[in-house]
């Protein structure tokens, strides 16, 4: 069998992945978490990979903290920018398929239009340009790579969502921002987009996130809709949000992807955010 190696296993994109090569025979999954293999340390991820000789790498661990990131940028380039590159490292070492999991930050958002993998990248927060340093780290050490960007992920764990329907159970009305748009996407269509590509050698960037656009507003007011909770969304400018909640990092204003890649060169196709919202909601009543 062979055997793909996950980090952050016990993430949002790790827990899906999990469920979806699960019932792969095909496969052997070795599952890690910060517990089990410290990603920023180069030796621990050489032994690692020298004992295990991984047929792939599915890089699921970050930090995700956007804010957290501009207030602990030595932390965040050692998880974000350190961890890809030792990965890449040993996933060259051992003939290994890297996939790294990137993110829609790494564009500024000002453009205000579908952003396609070849388009310039200039992000405006730490954790921005810590994921686009870690691109860099992986083009630069791994030999056959998947660079998957991403955005507004939600899944099993802690994400807009289940922030929003916690909410809701303690009031009826929330304020949330309308002008920053972009595309949900559930953990789980990205981990069949990754179980798509992980057989070939289709290697290089790919956007890979649900299709269709919205605010976080329209978002949340699907959210409510689709659990039945009679909510007032109240929309706020970014502007006003940072006023009443200061220390806020530069978010982008308008960071849609484009699955150009994966539409040109593979036969995947992402369902649209309404669809997939629609059926991870039904998932949290069962």
């Amino acid at each position: 069998m062979k055997k793909i190696l996950i980090t952050g296993c016990n993430g949002q994109l790790g827990r899906a992945l999990s469920q979806v090569l699960a019932d792969n025979d095909e496969y052997e999954l070795i599952k890690t978490d910060v517990e089990d293999l410290d990603i920023t340390d180069i030796r621990s991820v050489m032994k690692t990979v020298c004992d295990i000789k991984p047929y792939a790498i599915v890089n699921c661990a970050a930090y995700t903290n956007v804010n957290g990131c501009e207030t602990n940028k030595e932390l965040a380039f050692k998880i974000n920018v350190i961890g890809p590159r030792n990965l890449s490292i040993g996933a060259s070492e051992a003939g290994a398929k890297l996939f790294h999991i990137s993110t829609d930050y790494v564009f500024s958002g000002k453009e205000h239009r579908h952003y396609y993998e070849f388009d310039e990248t200039d992000p405006q927060s730490a954790y921005g340009e810590t994921k686009l340093q870690a691109e860099q780290m992986v083009r630069q050490f791994a030999s056959k790579y998947f660079i998957l960007r991403t955005a507004w992920m939600y899944g099993e764990g802690k994400n807009f969502v289940k922030t929003m329907l916690s909410i809701a159970e303690k009031t009826d009305t929330v304020q949330v921002v309308n002008d920053q748009f972009g595309t949900p996407t559930w953990s789980m269509d990205l981990a069949r987009c990754i179980a798509c590509l992980l057989p070939t050698d289709n290697y290089g960037t790919f956007h890979a996130t649900n299709e269709g656009e919205c605010c976080w507003a329209d978002f949340a007011k699907e959210i409510f809709r689709l659990a039945g909770k009679k909510m007032n969304v109240i929309p706020v400018s970014t502007e006003e949000y940072d006023k009443q909640f200061p220390g806020q990092a530069n978010r982008p204003e308008y960071s849609v992807l484009n699955n150009f890649m994966l539409d040109m060169t593979t036969s995947f196709k992402f369902p649209s955010w309404q669809e997939s919202i629609e059926k991870y909601i039904k998932t949290l009543s069962e």
